[in-house]
């Protein structure tokens, strides 16, 4: 006897890479169903699912898998289940070229999702235009994300600049620190970081003490180090991922007595950071762009932790996650109200149209030449465990 498939098995092992020709085909699905339209609505994810980033890609992997199959078996998008086909890219800006030509013109993805990171997002944006597919929810702050406008760009998160002015406003402002110095990484990522902070702190009429920087995809921070603590700042500003940022932390207390503030920004990864310091984590601020994922007085993080626990229970709770599963809820908001057949225009204007989406306590904005989704940015702290920062 055939074994039933159920709408959570086509969502988990379509995420699954290297396996989705086959059962992405469309002899697998019916295309109708006493004229209802059937037909999976597939999305395309290029993210580092390898690779000293590879947890990031995981993260937000998970909770858009954990959205997407608790839609499903709730009947999907007006009877239609949602795809996701995952391809690592190891947050190389070649592979992720790569991979979007792949889902462009051998999956015929409906929309491009979930994309992790600033230099893989710079290199599709010109495919993203050229072929006119939306590109909804990247894993990045980037400023080229928000300006110009670009209309296939959907944002969920807050940008990099809104985070450097939190964390400038805490350092300068309530912690009264002043001698404040940025260790980035050397690509668009870092650079978009490096501008933000230092915008933050002309407009309070300081400049950078040092600065420092380290190769993507690499822990080489020792140059970058020595760099930065020759100034002897007080607090550190790390614009990185957590391998390098934690590295980086771990030898900066090591060779220094002055008890630094180390200060991240949402893309390093909060758990992981924290994981990957383990007894170094201590004085150190990571600025976030989602509620707290252990909040469970938003009906949203409820739903989103009950949906991990059953369909990504080996994944972690965790602000990437949560970022994922918002992402996951937003797209099923959209496309369930698009009237009639769901095509790429028809879904940026209902969005636009529509403009206000409370997924449960947490809500998105967008309109006519705005799509940035949400604006806000918290302040956390890493010790034993993470907790808000007071303000």
């Amino acid at each position: 006897m055939q074994k039933k498939i159920t709408a959570k098995s086509r969502a988990i092992l379509l995420a699954l890479t290297g396996i989705t020709g086959i059962l992405a085909a469309p002899s697998f699905f019916p295309a109708t169903a006493r004229g209802v339209n059937t037909t999976p609505i597939i999305l395309g994810q290029s993210c580092a699912l390898s690779g000293p980033a590879k947890n990031l890609g995981l993260e937000m992997r998970a909770g858009l898998l954990a959205a997407f199959s608790k839609i499903n078996d709730e009947g999907g998008v007006n009877g239609r289940d949602i795809v996701l086909v995952s391809r690592d890219d190891g947050y190389e800006p070649d592979m992720a070229v790569k991979n979007t030509l792949d889902f462009i013109n051998t999956e015929n993805v409906f929309m491009l999702i979930g994309e992790v990171g600033t230099p893989t997002s710079e290199a599709v944006i010109p495919l993203v235009e050229q072929h006119k597919i939306p590109f909804f929810a990247p894993f990045t702050g980037a400023e080229f994300l928000r300006i110009p406008f670009r209309k296939y760009v959907i944002n969920v998160r807050a940008s990099y600049f809104q985070e450097m002015e939190k964390l400038a406003s805490y350092l300068i402002e309530v912690r009264k620190i002043r001698e404040i110095a940025c260790f980035y990484q050397d690509d668009s990522y870092g650079l978009a970081g490096l501008e933000g902070i230092e915008r933050a702190l002309k407009k309070r009429g300081l400049d950078l003490v040092s600065r420092g920087s380290y190769e993507r995809n690499t822990v080489a921070v020792l140059r970058g180090l020595t760099d930065v603590m020759k100034a002897e700042p007080e607090a550190v500003v790390l614009v990185g991922t957590y391998s390098a940022c934690a590295e980086f932390i771990k030898l900066g207390k090591a060779r220094t007595a002055k008890d630094l503030l180390y200060c991240n920004i949402s893309f390093v990864g909060t758990k992981n950071l924290q994981a990957t310091l383990g007894r170094y984590a201590s004085n150190v601020i990571v600025s976030q762009v989602v509620p707290c994922p252990q909040d469970t007085t938003i009906p949203l993080i409820r739903e989103y932790t009950a949906a991990m626990r059953k369909y990504q229970h080996d994944a972690p709770v965790s602000f990437t996650s949560l970022e994922g599963y918002i992402a996951g809820k937003l797209f099923f908001q959209i496309s369930s109200a698009v009237p009639g057949e769901l095509q790429r225009e028809s879904f940026i204007s209902t969005m636009e149209q529509i403009g206000v989406f409370d997924l449960g306590g947490i809500v998105l904005q967008y309109g006519p030449g705005d799509h940035l989704g949400m604006e806000d940015t918290y302040l956390t702290e890493i010790n034993p465990t993470v907790d808000k920062v007071p303000e």
